[in-house]
């Protein structure tokens, strides 16, 4: 407890900074690191969300069984010491740590592990109710998840399944306290438990979520004594307060304030290239987008070159499809459709419509959005210069999620998006499949259906080598360009700033927020 009181008087300590002048740096609590995040958590249950915002604080409160490299995408053992995998590829065993606690103090173990994907998977299940779980899409092949002693648990997959590794180092595959979820049922999400380097202290809605260093961490403890993770939704004020010393590392610069960073001695800009895309969902179900040609005639009228020059400052390069470039081994020779007006106008002609009218969801920001607001008024301008009439509706992220996430059928002809992802299979899987409809739990939310693309992408799940799973991916690339269910716009290399105080500190390919190495002066 007198830690814990600790913790939370340097927190607020740390929440009492003044802005009296953006050149006197205030002076945040010693080794309790301020992270100006982009928006208010929806959950702090990993099964249950799908920003990386929520994410960015997940994996510093929990484990998975596997976990990325430092600086790669490559998976690397973390509560799992070890692993061996079947001949058929359809049967993952794990040899688990032994010793490690939740941070309530019960047991980890192989039940525990079981426990955690039967409550994701198994409608049947006591707790399956505190869902719902969006993405366990990502362990769909799992048939069964058996504990074959404490520290031994087998997974029983349907078929083989390429990126299973991946995924479960992917957030979704965090590990959460069972004895939690039973004592909190459906507000575990706001009383989580793991056994990360940090625990969780406090969620203070719209003000801060605090965790603090646990001593008794597996891997040795983490160098920071706690960690403030703030919501500053706008990002003119996440500057402000940077500059003020209000905050000690702020994630997603705006792109004209990261050459004022990048000047100024006080601060260290930090970048790294990981799988991101940009785009805007089109609604192929009903509306103007229905029409294949007026799809691709938007993809021709908005300038993408022009929006990551001038509004993204150079940070990212003009997206060509769902897939991301970071992923090189993907044999996609695809070229982004190029701005050409004249083209797009044609395209309308030839589709028979005039002056078609859209509702544009746009969001004020979110993970990895790319000054959203900005984006929005450009594409709804080069959009309207070619004959499309455009009405811009705006949302806060989560309300903005609540309204996209269901399906845009009824509501909206567009929204935008962004997704970071750990293997080309994700985005494509959840967002593009005919399965994965918003009534199928899924996040194709502009009803697009192609069965070559379903075809091809179960095709891919399955194939054990990397080089046909690339040739596999290319053509989906090639198809989903061609038929273009989204306006393709950009991909982003991902940056942070943090005060010259902050030592450590590093971006992850996985667009994740790993603190563990972290100090403060």
């Amino acid at each position: 407890m007198t830690r814990l009181f600790r913790t939370v008087a340097a927190v607020a300590a740390a929440l009492v900074v003044t802005m009296t002048t953006l050149t006197a740096h205030a002076q945040t609590p010693p080794n309790v690191l301020i992270v100006g995040q982009i928006a208010e958590p929806q959950s702090l249950d990993p099964h249950t969300v799908t920003a990386t915002n929520d994410f960015r604080i997940l994996v510093n409160v929990y484990d998975g069984l596997v976990r990325f490299k430092d600086g790669t995408l490559e998976v690397e053992p973390a509560l799992a010491e070890s692993w061996t995998v079947s001949e058929d590829g359809k049967t993952y065993t794990f040899k688990l740590r032994q010793g490690v606690k939740f941070h309530d103090g019960s047991d980890f173990n192989a039940e525990a592990v079981k426990f955690n994907f039967d409550r994701m998977l198994r409608e049947d299940h006591p707790f399956y109710e505190t869902g719902p779980f969006p993405l366990s899409f990502n362990f769909s092949s799992i048939e069964a998840v058996n504990a074959l002693d404490d520290h031994t648990v087998e997974f029983k997959l349907s078929e083989a399944f390429a990126p299973f590794l991946s995924n479960l180092a992917y957030p979704t595959g965090l590990i959460v306290s069972p004895a939690a979820v039973q004592e909190h049922g459906k507000d575990y999400g706001r009383n989580p438990s793991g056994t990360g380097p940090f625990r969780f202290v406090e969620w203070l809605s719209n003000q801060r979520v605090v965790v603090e260093q646990n001593p008794d961490y597996w891997g040795g403890a983490a160098g920071l004594e706690a960690v403030v993770f703030r919501p500053i939704t706008d990002p003119n004020t996440r500057v402000a307060e940077m500059m003020a010393g209000g905050i000690d590392v702020m994630v997603e610069v705006p792109p004209d304030n990261l050459a004022t960073f990048a000047q100024d001695e006080n601060f260290a800009v930090v970048e790294q290239a990981g799988p991101h895309v940009w785009f805007a969902i089109l609604n192929t179900k009903s509306g103007p987008f229905a029409d294949k040609k007026v799809r691709q005639a938007a993809n021709y009228a908005v300038n993408k070159q022009t929006l990551v020059d001038d509004v993204l400052q150079g940070t990212a390069t003009v997206a060509a499809g769902p897939i991301p470039p970071a992923f090189n081994w993907v044999e996609s020779s695809v070229e982004p459709y190029p701005y050409d007006k004249e083209k797009a106008k044609a395209l309308l002609a030839e589709a028979g419509v005039e002056a078609p009218e859209l509702t544009f969801y746009v969001t004020e920001g979110g993970s990895g959005m790319l000054d959203p607001v900005t984006m929005g008024a450009a594409i709804q301008a080069d959009l309207q210069a070619v004959g499309f009439k455009v009405d811009i509706k705006t949302y806060e992220w989560n309300t903005f999620l609540g309204r996209v996430n269901p399906g845009l059928e009824g509501n909206a002809d567009m929204a935008e998006m962004a997704w970071m992802t750990n293997d080309p299979d994700t985005v494509p899987y959840l967002t593009l499949r005919t399965d994965a409809m918003p009534d199928k739990g899924g996040f194709n939310s502009g009803y697009y259906s192609n069965p070559k693309v379903d075809e091809l992408l179960e095709q891919a799940r399955r194939a054990t080598d990397q080089a046909e799973r690339g040739r596999l991916y290319g053509e989906v690339q090639a198809i989903v360009h061609e038929d273009a269910p989204w306006l393709f716009v950009a991909n982003w290399k991902q940056n942070a700033v943090t005060t010259s105080a902050v030592q450590g500190f590093k971006l992850q390919p996985s667009f994740l927020l790993d603190l563990r190495g972290v100090t403060k002066q």
